[in-house]
């Protein structure tokens, strides 16, 4: 599940008179940490704000989804309410989450968040829907593979640690293997032995 931080950031922008002006606004990241949010915010605006900015603010969204559509960027927060039944005691509970989906107004973002979740599997209403003051939506990227933070020192990749537990299973099912093959070879011995014993003792007979 996608994390999604707002970035809040300040600078200087110039407007339609060609004066600069102090502005803040609000960015949406993909992320999987502070650290990384702050990363790729500074990445991403970096070369396309001139001059100096600053990141004043960065938090959780409550965000679950975002759909964007191509031919508008204005951003509406939709919200979406449904039932289900819960779990251990069995009773039905309401559940709101929040999304967002580019549209040119309420009513057609009304309709293209139906459309996003045509495919869900509960009947969902859409109580209210507002513009939001968000400017721009960026999701995760494998290109921005290089902007995570590397893992601790003592902590090894997942295909190390699994190619580890099978070389310990391989090596336990062989030791296994050469056990029972040993104490077959000592019962076959001892049968030998025991059948040699009865011969000398028919002869002694």
């Amino acid at each position: 599940m996608r994390i999604w931080f707002l970035c809040k950031v300040k600078y200087a922008k110039e407007n339609e008179q060609g004066l600069l002006k102090n502005v803040s606004e609000q960015y949406l990241v993909d992320a999987v940490s502070f650290t990384e949010a702050e990363a790729r915010i500074y990445d991403m605006l970096g070369s396309t704000i001139r001059g100096d900015f600053q990141v004043t603010n960065i938090s959780k969204s409550n965000f679950v989804d975002v759909f964007p559509y191509e031919d508008i960027d204005i951003w509406h927060k939709c919200k979406i309410t449904y039932v289900v039944a819960d779990a251990d005691s069995g009773k039905e509970k309401k559940v709101t989450q929040y999304m967002l989906v580019t549209a040119h107004d309420v009513k057609e973002a009304y309709d293209r968040i139906h459309e996003s979740l045509s495919n869900m599997l509960v009947t969902f209403r859409v109580p209210d829907i507002v513009e939001s003051p968000i400017v721009e939506v960026f999701p995760y990227e494998h290109d921005d593979e290089e902007l995570l933070p590397p893992p601790p020192s003592h902590l090894k990749p997942l295909s190390e640690v699994k190619a580890e537990q099978e070389r310990r299973e391989e090596s336990r099912a062989a030791n296994q293997t050469h056990s029972t093959d040993t104490e077959e070879e000592e019962e076959a011995e001892l049968i030998e032995y025991n059948s040699e014993d009865d011969d000398n003792i028919e002869k002694e007979l």
